[in-house]
């Protein structure tokens, strides 16, 4: 179909589209009557499946209720209430506080900015650098774009936030060495635990420990950018239990809701809220017209409901085995030149030369969606309902393209 769209990440020149309009469990559906299995949980958010009836029953809900109602002083609303404090009992945390948006480029944007300020409420006004790591994506506000590790998405919008170090992702050196050199005006460092939209990247062992630890050292905040790993992704709520290093602050976003509403944030653990709450008189002068959003705060109670009950988290580590023990035998054989993950997110590398856009278009013939990144990446995060059927299904098609 042709567009008066603008769409994100696509040549301004394209036109025409796949139009997705309908969708059950991990199976999606076009106009034409095409049935994919949706291999990507659309942008690694849908973790409940599309289409349940409870979400839409409790949308609607809250909706004839009350849709919205903004949460600036000195007003909340319940749903705003409960979804936070599910969300702060979920967490590492002993006692945070959560403040919500309505994108994971706007949660990044608003932990960069309590990472500033708390520190200067903490009496260190001059830690105002942020370390952030190659490969790392941490949205397209502008602050996650001056941090962004991906250096495709910096270029050409001219000056980005000052006070930005962008480090090599895996040299533990390289991130003492800046430490070493800055240490006293570094404000915080910004990771995802896995790092997802560059190509799917775990840490090497003790990485994030490793992180801790200088932070710790010289009084710098951890922040893990959870957009993707938080709500299951890796077999915990957050990939910072995963790993078992507790961060200062945690953004979320994508599968709080399974994407049924758009809902984000930051949770903010004790050490930087007694920053924040230091000084009388001090004022959390940011916030978005739809923090705390009522319509997203319930959908998000109702599918971390739906995720517990349904035991999903158990789903994640099945999933990437599954995954996991399908695709080897495709590396084996030289069909791909890498493959990686870590609970139900994972990617596979194509040997050079193979243009991993074409491998997504033959996929799609075949029914099966997956994600394209250069420069010769696929990645791969199902909803957790998938079946073992649909992940055979998605290996099988994946090797029967490659081998052509």
């Amino acid at each position: 179909m042709s567009s008066s769209y603008l769409h994100p990440f696509t040549p301004p020149r394209k036109s025409e589209f796949i139009s997705i309009v309908e969708g059950k469990g991990a199976v999606v559906w076009d106009d034409a009557g095409n049935e994919y299995i949706d291999g990507m949980a659309s942008l690694w958010y849908v973790t409940i499946g599309h289409g349940r009836e409870e979400m839409a029953d409790t949308i609607a809900q809250q909706a004839k209720t009350l849709a919205a109602y903004h949460t600036f002083d000195p007003y909340t609303t319940p749903a705003t209430e409960a979804a936070a404090s599910k969300i702060a009992e979920l967490s590492p945390f002993d006692a945070p506080r959560v403040f919500m948006g309505s994108s994971g480029s706007e949660a990044v944007d608003t932990a960069l900015k309590i990472a500033r300020i708390a520190q200067r409420e903490a009496g260190n006004p001059h830690k105002q650098i942020i370390v952030s790591r190659e490969r790392g994506y941490h949205g397209t506000n502008y602050g996650g774009t001056s941090v962004q590790g991906i250096a495709p998405n910096r270029e050409g919008w001219g000056s980005l936030l000052d006070g930005v170090i962008n480090v090599i992702a895996d040299d533990e050196e390289e991130m003492k060495r800046v430490f070493a050199e800055h240490g006293d005006e570094i404000a915080a460092v910004i990771t995802e635990p896995v790092q997802g939209a560059s190509g799917v990247w775990p840490p090497g062992p003790g990485y994030l420990s490793h992180l801790r630890d200088l932070c710790d050292e010289y009084g710098a905040y951890l922040i893990h950018d959870e957009v993707i790993t938080a709500f299951g992704r890796l077999g915990s709520w957050f990939g910072s239990q995963h790993y078992g290093v507790t961060p200062d602050l945690i953004t979320f976003a994508k599968g709080v809701t399974s994407g049924y509403v758009p809902l984000s944030g930051v949770i903010v653990g004790p050490k930087v809220m007694d920053a924040l709450q230091a000084n009388e008189g001090f004022i959390l002068r940011t916030g978005y017209t739809y923090s705390g959003h009522t319509l997203a705060c319930a959908a998000a109670i109702k599918n971390l409901e739906i995720t517990e009950r349904e035991g999903l988290l158990a789903r994640a580590p099945e999933i990437g085995a599954r995954l996991s023990a399908g695709l080897m035998p495709l590396r084996e054989r030289g069909l791909l030149s890498d493959l990686r993950g870590e609970g139900a997110v994972w990617a596979i590398s194509v040997p050079e030369g193979v243009d991993p856009a074409g491998v997504r278009d033959e996929l799609l013939a075949k029914g099966v969606i997956l994600r394209p990144i250069p420069a010769n990446h696929l990645s791969m995060c199902p909803p957790l309902v998938i079946t073992d059927d649909q992940i055979d299904q998605m290996v099988a098609a994946i090797g029967e393209v490659l081998d052509k």
